[in-house]
């Protein structure tokens, strides 16, 4: 091929495209599963890699998604970061597995407007730590983006097995929580040890989400993603106001000098925690019939809480900012008050 050629042919550039679209790696590559598994339901299974790797390779995939987010979890970050990641982390669980129960004890296994608890645990536990991220350059400081390292333990299924394994809500075995943590130590261990590994990961993480979906989608019929839209949109917008409750709990923990709205950005649903429920459901079988369902609400969820965290954000640090404005002018009139005594 000529020079003018190479000139001539177009870089797609697909990947960042996606990336760059609001939810674009889940909801792209879900979309086009489901459409096929529709429309042409016999092309997932047609044998060999195709259908190890689009049918039968969700299990895998997730194996190594672990891995990748185990690699992110930076053992360097100590003080301050690490109190606030382990905070945050903190109360997304309290928080999450809370909801999950009262929605349990409220509405039974088959949940509140067709979202069951074990979906709300796994919504509501999670965060989106990209976003995260790029509202602590506004929002917040060094040692709330260096928080990212602790708050990446989310990511995944861990925390909601744990959740419904302890709560009675599904029967989690042992070996199924020591299964979904030892590739998160691998990648932990790896990543600490290796910072060219911890890159490989961080490049690779996208192209992984991206196959895992296509894996999940590919069992999906396009009526359940048409169903999920109004219960995902309730899930989003529970999760999102579940921020105001983040905000004001994370600054009763913290000391008065670091107290932010950075509370607030952790009300988010993460795009990966439409990979949940097929993990749940590998650990306790009798969670399939709600996988196709809790699936497309997450995802749905995610993008619901990805427009509305920036602006919940925003709206607490406007509030953080009046509210230091009174307090420093107070303290001013009672130093001036003073000074005219003396």
């Amino acid at each position: 091929m000529s020079e003018n050629q190479v000139k001539e042919t177009k870089d797609l550039d697909l990947l960042n495209k996606m990336k760059n679209l609001p939810g674009g790696l889940v909801i792209i590559p879900l979309v086009i599963a489901v459409l096929l598994a529709t429309f042409c339901p016999g092309v997932f299974q047609i044998g060999g890699y195709v259908t190890a790797l689009f049918y039968e390779g969700n299990a895998c995939m997730m194996g190594f998604f672990l891995i990748v987010c185990g690699s992110t979890i930076n053992i360097k970050q100590v003080g301050m970061p690490l109190y606030k990641g382990v905070a945050l982390t903190g109360l997304k669980f309290v928080v999450g597995v809370l909801f999950g129960l009262l929605v349990g004890k409220i509405c039974g296994p088959e949940g509140f407007l067709g979202i069951t608890p074990f979906v709300m645990i796994a919504a509501i536990t999670n965060s989106n730590g990209s976003l995260y991220i790029s509202l602590s350059s506004q929002f917040g400081n060094a040692t709330d983006t260096g928080a990212i390292s602790i708050l990446s333990l989310n990511d995944g299924p861990f925390f909601t097995l744990v959740a419904l394994g302890a709560t009675g809500l599904a029967n989690i075995p042992i070996m199924s929580l020591i299964a979904t943590l030892v590739p998160i130590l691998i990648g932990f261990i790896w990543g600490n040890l290796d910072a060219g590994f911890r890159k490989a990961c961080a490049t690779a993480q996208p192209i992984v989400t991206f196959f895992m979906t296509i894996s999940i989608g590919a069992k999906t019929d396009v009526k359940t993603i048409l169903t999920a839209g109004a219960s995902g949109i309730v899930l989003g917008l529970i999760s999102a106001a579940t921020a105001v409750l983040f905000f004001f709990l994370f600054n009763i923990v913290l000391p008065k000098k670091e107290r932010n709205a950075m509370g607030a950005a952790v009300g988010t649903t993460a795009l990966n925690s439409a990979m949940t429920p097929a993990a749940v459901a590998e650990a306790d079988a009798s969670m399939a019939p709600y996988v196709d369902m809790a699936t497309a609400q997450c995802a749905t969820a995610s993008i619901i809480t990805l427009f509305l965290a920036p602006f919940i954000t925003a709206f607490f640090d406007k509030f953080m900012q009046k509210k230091q404005a009174g307090i420093y002018s107070e303290e001013g009139w009672a130093h001036s008050k003073v000074a005219k005594v003396k």
